[in-house]
């Protein structure tokens, strides 16, 4: 019977394809949020200079805004979906 060869993948292949898998990972899940300016009784887009100390505006992560109003995010930046490949992904609101 006739020998069966194995195929070898060099060391650097696999090494290099390991780091790109790891970067990846870590960019993706690493990100920040979308943030954007609000009022939290309201829901109304407002500059990001009412979301200083001093201002009366709250910062709203994720979702999007339309006429003037955010929506789809949350007030809590832990409660935000990041997105991303491999990420735990919880719903804002």
């Amino acid at each position: 019977m006739a020998a069966v060869k194995q195929r070898r993948l060099r060391s650097s292949t696999v090494v290099l394809g390991g780091m790109g898998i790891l970067a990846l990972t870590i960019t993706s899940c690493g990100s920040e949020p979308d943030k954007r300016c609000a009022d939290r009784s309201t829901y109304e887009e407002l500059s990001k200079s009412d979301c200083d100390s001093t201002g009366t505006g709250s910062y709203y992560y994720g979702g999007k805004s339309s006429n003037g109003r955010v929506y789809d995010g949350s007030f809590d930046k832990s409660a935000v979906d990041r997105g991303g490949f491999g990420c735990s992904s919880t719903g804002g609101g």
